[in-house]
């Protein structure tokens, strides 16, 4: 008399197991909570060659461009180099087992870089930081964001968490197209382009002078004469570079 009540059972277990597995997959990624397996450390394991900016720009055709604002800049000294999933949330979801010339790979990957405005990029009250796609999506662009963050993810076998999933099928569900769109320049009002302010960015002392120790701390030493930083520092030998 037990038997076809132990087989029902069987059978809900069975069912709820499979639901419960097949709940665990969001477009070919493993929805986990993010861990943090191994220590951090990006200038140690994440590092790239400020020159791969030249390889962004060539990939956007020529156009110094951030996408998440849609804007475009005169020069490349006016942007910083911008990974789409940051190196934290990378390593924290599941790169911290990963051996040390993958997460090379990830951090010069160009399926991963972009550019953005330093207070786009930077952590601050509009940045994106190590942010992941559940607490941060961009102004402009957010299909091909999007579409970017799972290709990432799938092609180094990351995770997402719940939130993130939730973020990001709301956006791509209601895409279209997931290419960069390149806004016209001129519907970029004056008052929105971007002004840099050297000191604001690297002037951690407020001083008035940006040091080599600061330059350094922000990643942008050596500074060349064409750099926002350079009319701040002092370049003793005046050979147009400081911080060599």
């Amino acid at each position: 008399m037990y038997q076809p009540i132990f087989k029902t059972v069987l059978v809900i277990i069975l069912i709820s197991s499979s639901l419960s597995t097949s709940a665990k997959s969001w477009r070919g990624l493993e929805v986990v909570a993010e861990n943090r397996c191994s220590p951090y450390n990006k200038s140690e394991q994440y590092r790239y060659p400020q020159s791969i900016e030249n390889a962004i720009v060539k990939q956007m055709g020529g156009r110094i461009y951030g996408p998440y604002s849609g804007r475009y800049f005169e020069s490349d000294t006016y942007t910083d180099i911008e990974h789409i999933v940051a190196t934290t949330e990378g390593h924290d979801s599941g790169l911290c087992s990963a051996p040390a010339e993958v997460k090379l790979q990830f951090a010069t990957d160009l399926l991963n870089l972009t550019l953005a405005a330093p207070e786009v990029n930077r952590c601050g009250a509009r940045g994106k930081c190590g942010k992941d796609a559940a607490e941060w999506m961009p102004e402009k662009n957010r299909c091909w964001f999007a579409s970017r963050v799972v290709a990432i993810k799938n092609k180094y076998q990351l995770t997402v968490d719940q939130a993130e999933v939730d973020a990001l099928e709301a956006v791509l569900s209601h895409c279209q197209s997931n290419e960069l769109v390149f806004f016209p320049a001129e519907s970029t009002s004056a008052s929105d382009r971007v002004t840099i302010d050297a000191l604001d960015l690297y002037d951690d002392n407020n001083n008035g002078k940006i040091t080599c120790k600061e330059a350094r701390k922000h990643g942008i030493a050596p500074v060349s004469k064409d750099h926002v930083a350079y009319a701040f520092m002092n370049d003793r030998d005046q050979d147009g570079v400081v911080c060599e």
